[in-house]
């Protein structure tokens, strides 16, 4: 579908516009007289006062789906709010035992996906930040109104929204902050090793950027998807911006690249160093190159100095949202989803056949076994003896601290195995040396990805598919504890951080 031809028009304004404008401070302080009627926030961009009625209106209505925080204030101290939209009650009300932070698993006891969006990097890329707005309402309004897709969905995902990072630049039309630094060249990524203006005096200088890095850190370092939203060129650019040579991860995003192309929107999806300039600091590089999501960067269109539109803002960028829409309800796919298809234990060996259901490989794959439902050990293939699960706090935080034996190696043949996107695979293992019997339980365990920052997943390998022909009886395991629940939930918290990409 091509892009609808926008037309170059200068600033409409109306004397409904001029009033509410008028009424717009640029003050931290919000009153309940500064609104924005609809037929002005269809046709206007949001000041930092007009969103935060706005946002503050929706977790009012909607409490059941709707977390709204702050993350921090801008360097004039306005508030970094964040949105965290999903149907926050499932797992907490119907799951079949007490599990900690309930509310981010779905009903099966897995844990939800997560899509990470913020707008407003640049201050005067209004477009940028209406289109993480609009991406929030129409889940928000879709839930409201009963659509049944949007309730499936943040049943499922949780969608956390930051619309406006730089509240500061926003009302004075800048695309710096107050500080004149331009926030997307700011991040700890090859900071300042590109040609650019005004990155800071260094990495995470400013507020804005260094506490939208430690909500990634400490609050969504899972996430399953991160797009930041811009305006200038439209197009979409994904990793890397230092870099002509495509990201390790190339396989995904060409094939959404191809899905949006060929079913959505004929927007230019590239490589960041190609498809725009060379560019350092970045969100989006940061994102992937630290945190190891799957990240893009969305630029609208080049109209970003008109402070106002002709053309409803939820119609000037609807393509932009159909490519939202399909990004973030194909979710589950930008991962490796290694399922075990057989298990077969033969004199020591396993002989092990494995699916990647997700659209990105990984390279880095491995099988674990753990003798029972109380053990704080498990065993590697190949190895003489089991590997002691270290760490303090409760079982689920102690398993994040897992480190492997300094020999262990996952190239090498016999000790782990990589599966390609939407392909299988057969290896044998070696675990002769391991106590196997009715008793333990298998855990597939690998990268997410294939970029090294990518976290680690431990996922239960389904007893119904074991076969163990050594003479052991391989019986079907009771009910899982909540000891095994925990086992799965914190194999999934493990990341590989120690060799985080820098």
């Amino acid at each position: 579908m091509a892009k609808l031809d926008r037309l170059n028009m200068r600033q409409w304004m109306t004397t409904l516009v001029l009033s509410s404008l008028m009424a717009v401070s640029a003050s931290p302080v919000v009153s309940a007289q500064i609104s924005q009627p609809d037929i002005i926030q269809e046709h206007w961009y949001h000041s930092y006062a007009t969103l935060t009625l706005d946002i503050n209106a929706w977790e009012d209505d909607y409490p059941e789906i709707i977390n709204l925080s702050t993350i921090g204030q801008t360097e004039l101290g306005r508030e970094i709010w964040m949105l965290q939209i999903s149907d926050w009650t499932g797992f907490c009300q119907e799951g079949p035992m007490p599990v900690p932070d309930c509310e981010h698993y779905k009903l099966d006891g897995s844990r939800k996906e997560v899509v990470y969006i913020d707008g407003g990097h640049h201050g005067n890329e209004h477009l940028g930040t209406e289109l993480a707005f609009l991406v929030a309402e129409y889940y928000i309004e879709g839930w409201a109104n009963g659509n049944q897709e949007v309730i499936d969905l943040l049943a499922t995902t949780e969608l956390h929204v930051l619309i406006m990072l730089n509240a500061d630049g926003n009302d004075f039309d800048t695309r710096w902050n107050v500080n004149q630094v331009d926030l997307n060249r700011n991040y700890d990524h090859y900071w300042n090793t590109c040609p650019t203006t005004q990155p800071g005096s260094s990495a995470f200088s400013e507020s804005e950027t260094l506490a939208n890095s430690i909500y990634m850190n400490d609050v969504v370092p899972h996430a399953d998807l991160y797009i930041t939203m811009h305006t200038g060129v439209w197009i979409m650019l994904y990793p890397w911006g230092k870099w002509p040579e495509q990201p390790s991860d190339w396989e995904m995003y060409h094939h959404i690249r191809d899905e949006v192309n060929t079913n959505i929107s004929d927007i230019p999806i590239r490589n960041a160093n190609q498809g725009l300039y060379p560019n350092c600091g970045t969100s989006r590089d940061y994102g992937y190159g630290v945190m190891g999501y799957p990240t893009f960067t969305f630029e609208t269109d080049d109209e970003q100095f008109l402070l106002g539109t002709v053309e409803a803002l939820s119609e000037r960028l609807g393509e932009e949202l159909d490519v939202m829409h399909y990004l973030i309800e194909n979710v589950w796919y930008w991962r490796a989803r290694l399922v075990a298809d057989s298990l077969e234990v033969e004199d020591g060996k396993v002989h092990l056949s494995v699916s990647n259901l997700g659209h990105s490989s990984t390279s880095n794959a491995t099988l674990l076994y753990i003798e029972d439902e109380d053990s704080m050990e498990f065993w590697l293939p190949g190895s003489s003896q089991p590997t002691e699960i270290t760490g303090t706090g409760d079982v689920k935080e102690g398993f994040s601290q897992i480190q492997f034996d300094s020999e262990f190696n996952l190239s090498a043949p016999g000790y782990g195995f990589a599966v390609n996107a939407t392909n299988s695979t057969i290896t044998t293992l070696d675990f002769s040396d391991a106590p196997i019997s009715s008793e333990g339980f298998w855990i597939l365990y690998y990268q997410k990805r294939v970029i090294d920052s990518s976290m680690w997943v431990g996922e239960l390998v389904n007893e119904s598919i074991v076969e163990n022909n050594d003479g052991v009886p391989q019986g079907l395991l009771p009910a899982p504890s909540i000891l095994l629940v925990f086992v799965a939930f914190a194999l999934a918290t493990i990341n590989g951080r120690n060799s985080r990409f820098e």
